[in-house]
């Protein structure tokens, strides 16, 4: 006979022959052991998996002409020697050879062609006639799901209620286009794609009986073009020994770089070496790189599908480590896939993946291929140098130029100098009062919270626009001090108001002699170009663009202090009827702003504050506040840690349920033995 192609010749013929199904083959196996055979079967998965393939075996196991048991079968595996084995398995099978004749009660059809209502009465006609010789009449239908819808429908109680001597098998790539009502009433089975070890172990087997000399590398390329399928690695293999030069023996030789060519590919090294260009910044040496690979006249569409698989094997090292079974790949490109994932970290890695997704979608109806291809590993090394949205929001941005004003021009300059180190200052609060918190006498550490520490409120801590310092003023700072004071006595009119209303006190410039150039301040580099960064001396800062906000007006001298404003509050409350919001909030720490006030309970979640301090109570907050001229804004949040910033529990009125509670013998026996305060306590009976 003529030439079969691999994929025909090396057919398996029976089930332990079938690489990577096992979870089907061993159910059908232990369905005919136990003779539970259904009267329909649905195989689905993606291409070259061996749908068809384990159909035919199971047609040849049922129709078998030989005893179970027999020296020819001892098993349910056909024995491919009897006149009904040989006729299935003609389709496919080299040793058939010449005694291959046409089964008539083995029915394969193409479903693709024969996809009308008349062609399904066909197969109804056929199924209710009893098979010519063998024990099971079997229609194979490959493709099913090209079949309409009425035919389906038409074959619907027929395929419910069938002979007993009739099995329908359906063939499939896309499962979900069949009904339901038809796959309610077969067994399906879901095919996987075939293993990588799987795929390399069948070319070996079969470069060996076809006497040709492979690199592994080679076996380890076409197992992975096959992409999971075991036909189209065969396919590649066929083409590849065709086409490979022959040793001193007349054998083929199958190397690695003959295989690259064929297919149109890289080698993994030069995205290996693309990734680390991107890791680096470099971008001049990307583009040299990619130039060399498009003048070679790779296609760039090419270029980005394998730099996508690149990708996703260097995000599963990062994942799963070298060893994982998410990477179907030889072990010489494992160990290049996690000497790339080492570069990035999975966010990078995931960001890139998807910039190169994007990128390889749009070659796909774009004329320039060229200009896309390399605007998309630009953005990669773009992609690099994007700060995460903590650092933006906390203003730790380092690298970004810092806008300054000039005190005596006013013309917008940048100030370079940064000094080394600095001592950290305790956190202001309104009109300069230090809010609770020590102060360390090490390297501040920028806060990742973009309102500072919580014992400062808005606009404290080490933030963007309140770290506000010059080698000078650390210098007179440093000379002033003693006793491990960080800052010298400074006077009320020497401080600095930020934009949101912080009070910084700062020594104001200055130092020198009279007449000589105000120094400029040194801030730490601020993410947020737009937006300029006060200067000591300055009242208030300026802002431009989208980030501009109208500069708060200093509080008047005659403001209402915190402890005015608290005492009113809670005074407010009490005689509203919340006396446990009012107990609640004269126990927690309040931070009073230009603008805003910001009250923090600690010891309490939020839910449970939410519920104390209500919509009603929240009304009678801001109109008292409004009577007493304090901010218009105010919040009422948790604190952090178990123990409140702020004052204890005033005194609880007389008759009131705090006194009722305090006065209980559990809770001062609770007092005595863990030697606890009350801090607060919350009436929920009316919640």
């Amino acid at each position: 006979m003529g030439y079969q192609v691999l994929a025909r010749k090396y057919r398996p013929q029976r089930f332990a022959d079938v690489a990577g199904q096992d979870h089907v083959t061993r159910t059908l196996l232990n369905a005919l052991n136990l003779n539970r055979i259904a009267h329909g079967y649905i195989f689905s998965g993606h291409r070259g998996i061996g749908k068809t393939t384990i159909a035919r075996i199971l047609a040849m196991a049922l129709n078998c002409r030989t005893e179970v048991g027999s020296a020819e079968r001892p098993t349910h595996e056909p024995c491919l020697k009897c006149v009904s084995c040989r006729e299935i398995s003609s389709g496919g099978g080299a040793e058939a050879g010449e005694l291959a004749t046409h089964s008539f009660d083995f029915i394969e059809i193409d479903a693709a062609s024969n996809r009308g209502i008349d062609d399904v009465r066909s197969i109804r006609t056929q199924a209710s006639v009893q098979p010519a010789r063998d024990k099971y009449k079997i229609f194979l239908l490959d493709e099913a799901h090209q079949i309409t819808d009425a035919a389906f429908n038409a074959i619907l109680k027929t395929l419910e209620e069938p002979p007993e001597w009739t099995i329908f098998m359906m063939a499939t790539t896309e499962p979900e286009n069949i009904p339901q009502t038809i796959r309610s009433r077969c067994q399906h089975f879901s095919f996987h794609a075939v293993k990588f070890e799987d795929i390399l172990g069948q070319l070996n087997l079969v470069a060996a009986r076809e006497q040709v000399e492979a690199e592994e590398a080679a076996l380890a390329l076409l197992a992975e073009a096959g992409d999971g399928s075991m036909r189209d690695a065969l396919s590649i293999m066929d083409q590849a020994i065709a086409s490979a030069p022959c040793n001193e023996a007349g054998k083929p030789l199958l190397a690695a770089t003959q295989i690259r060519e064929l297919m149109g590919s890289v080698p993994n090294a030069v995205f290996e070496r693309l990734l680390e260009a991107v890791a680096a910044g470099q971008s001049t040496a990307l583009m040299e790189q990619l130039n060399v690979l498009l003048n070679a006249g790779h296609s760039p569409s090419t270029l980005a599908r394998q730099m996508v698989r690149y990708l996703r094997n260097a995000l599963m090292a990062k994942l799963g480590g070298e060893q994982t079974e998410l990477l179907q790949i030889s072990v010489d490109e494992r160990a290049r896939a996690a000497r790339t994932a080492l570069l990035f970290s999975e966010e990078d890695l995931t960001r890139n993946l998807q910039i190169v997704l994007r990128t390889f979608d749009d070659l796909n109806y774009r004329q320039e291929q060229r200009f896309h291809l390399e605007l998309g590993l630009l953005k990669l090394v773009h992609a690099q140098r994007l700060l995460p949205l903590e650092e933006l929001l906390s203003g730790v941005a380092a690298g970004a130029p810092v806008k300054t004003r000039d005190q005596g021009s006013g013309v917008r300059g940048q100030s370079a100098v940064t000094p080394a180190s600095r001592q950290p200052e305790p956190n202001k609060g309104s009109y300069g009062a230090s809010a609770p918190g020590p102060a360390s006498p090490g390297p501040a550490t920028p806060s990742i919270s973009p309102f500072g520490s919580s014992s400062g409120g808005w606009g404290t801590g080490p933030s963007i626009k309140q770290d506000v310092s010059t080698p000078a003023v650390e210098s007179r700072i440093e000379a002033e001090t003693s006793g491990g004071s960080v800052l010298p006595s400074l006077r009320p009119e020497e401080g600095v108001r930020t934009g949101h209303g912080a009070s910084l006190v700062e020594p104001a410039p200055p130092f020198g002699a009279a007449g000589e150039e105000p120094i400029a301040a040194v801030t730490p580099a601020s993410p947020f170009p737009a937006a300029s960064i006060p200067t000591v001396g300055f009242a208030e800062i300026a802002t431009e663009g989208a980030l501009a906000k109208a500069p708060q007006p200093a509080r008047a001298e005659g403001s209402p202090t915190v402890e005015a404003l608290r005492a009113g509050v809670v005074t407010a409350l009490a005689n509203g009827g919340h006396a446990s919001a009012s107990q609640l909030l004269g126990s927690a720490n309040w931070i009073l702003d230009v603008a805003s006030l910001r009250i923090e309970v600690a010891g309490l979640g939020k839910k449970m504050l939410s519920l104390t301090v209500n919509a009603a109570a929240e009304k009678i907050i801001r109109q008292e506040l409004t009577r007493l001229g304090g901010p218009g804004r105010f919040m009422v949040v948790p604190g952090e840690g178990g123990a409140s910033a702020g004052p204890q529990m005033a005194a609880p009125l007389a008759g009131s349920i705090q006194e009722e509670a305090i006065n209980n013998p559990l809770v001062q026996r609770a007092k005595e033995i863990f030697n606890a305060e009350v801090r607060s306590v919350v009436d929920l009976r009316t919640k």
